[in-house]
């Protein structure tokens, strides 16, 4: 079955106007109906790369948040501080700490829920 109509359009992917047979049809060639295609699943790829991305940047503070005891520089990316500020609040008694030896400087999680309290 034929069609006799005639829409005047405008190529998805040049931008073109050009004379469209159907009324679905959204690019003007083969060429550029491929090409939204790769651009289309370009732009998926990297969708999914940046999901990804974000969940693996998540996953230690879901980590963090699970464990008892943390380290001082686990304190400090719970805290998104740096490693010295983290040393600063347990010199000045913000955060309670145990030290236990040389370098295992050992926080409660709870310490740290309550400073936000």
């Amino acid at each position: 079955m034929s069609s006799n109509i005639r829409v005047r359009r405008i190529c998805q992917y040049c931008e073109q106007e050009f004379t469209a047979r159907t009324t679905v049809t959204k690019y003007c060639s083969d060429g550029c109906s491929k090409r939204g295609y790769k651009a289309r699943k370009r732009a998926e790829k990297i969708e999914q790369s940046n999901t990804e991305t974000k969940q693996i940047k998540q996953r230690p503070i879901v980590q963090l948040k699970a464990k008892e005891f943390l380290t001082v520089k686990e304190v400090s990316e719970l805290l998104n501080c740096s490693i010295r500020t983290a040393y600063h609040y347990i010199d000045n008694g913000t955060i309670k700490a145990v030290n236990l030896g040389q370098r295992m400087t050992r926080v409660k999680r709870a310490e740290i829920d309550n400073l936000f309290k």
